[in-house]
């Protein structure tokens, strides 16, 4: 059979003998090299060549760092439409749309279950579900999250992905900043450990707030963390930023985290931290801590 057969006195490619590779490709936007996405995928959404670290969804992310068996809770709040906001389109056209293509409710997923052997609670925002905004039912949902950490004295861990607060629900959207801190002081009354994970982006009320009250804060390698972008600054300021500002290793050398982890490392890196927080490690280490000190006296 020929590749190619005339159709109409015009010459078309024959289907049955055409190679589809669409998809199969993706282009690294650090690097810019062509990476096989099945590689990509093995590499748990790293680039294999320069490292830099795609964007990975909600679920993606709790079946990365929790153990099989975990338990998905808090999915049946929907958001509403207020204020009958309409921009280019409608609130609630978006919200349809978002919800058709994640298939989530919302911008955020709770999850329980075990990082090694200790049981925690977690929180994870789908920044696919209009770009990781803080709306209602995202801080409804967090503050659900403190809620059981505190009943069960489980520690929290809340992964970050977000644009900032949900503007198309006004005043609702930006209480959700106080509301969810206030539920953290008294999660930090209380004791229980609480780790904040900031992956790309990280920026606007959503840093202003929860994002970067953790007992421990720590980040993805060149994750865009701030509130104002980079663009809004230098426009602001009419100054030129350093390079790399606002991504998470300027935020480490300047004292804003604690530290930078590979995606690869951070199931190992949190069950490690637990272990530093909880009451045996904390004892442990304070004994260590003494242990030099009558070292150094004597």
């Amino acid at each position: 059979m020929t590749w190619f057969k005339r159709d109409d006195n015009e010459i078309v490619n024959d289907a049955r003998k055409t190679v589809r590779t669409e998809g199969l490709w993706i282009k690294c936007v650090s690097c810019a090299q062509a990476i096989f996405r099945k590689d990509l995928v093995e590499n748990l959404n790293v680039c294999p060549k320069c490292g830099h670290h795609f964007r990975i969804d909600a679920r993606q992310r709790i079946e990365l760092l929790l153990e099989p068996g975990y338990r998905l809770v808090d999915l049946e709040l929907r958001s509403t439409d207020p204020l009958e906001f309409t921009d280019l389109k409608r609130y609630k056209h978006r919200l349809a749309e978002a919800r058709k293509k994640t298939g989530l409710n919302d911008a955020i997923v709770n999850a329980v279950g075990y990082i090694g052997e200790r049981r925690v609670v977690m929180s994870a925002m789908e920044y696919g579900f209009i770009g990781g905004s803080m709306g209602a039912v995202v801080g409804e949902t967090i503050a659900r999250a403190v809620d059981r950490s505190l009943e069960t004295r489980d520690p929290l861990i809340i992964v970050s992905a977000s644009g900032g607060a949900r503007m198309m629900e006004g005043i609702v959207s930006l209480m959700q900043l106080a509301k969810i801190s206030a539920a953290l002081a008294r999660l930090d009354d209380a004791g229980v450990p609480y780790i904040s994970v900031m992956t790309d982006p990280t920026t606007g009320g959503v840093t202003a707030s929860f994002a970067m009250l953790g007992d421990l804060n720590i980040a993805e390698p060149g994750a865009l963390i701030g509130f104002a972008g980079p663009r809004v600054i230098e426009q602001t300021t009419r100054q030129k930023l350093p390079e790399g500002f606002q991504r998470s290793e300027f935020l480490l050398e300047h004292g804003f985290l604690d530290a930078i982890v590979q995606r690869k490392d951070m199931k190992a890196y949190l069950a490690q931290a637990l272990d530093w927080m909880s009451p045996a490690g904390a004892v442990a280490i304070a004994e260590d801590e003494a242990a030099a000190t009558q070292s150094l006296a004597s």
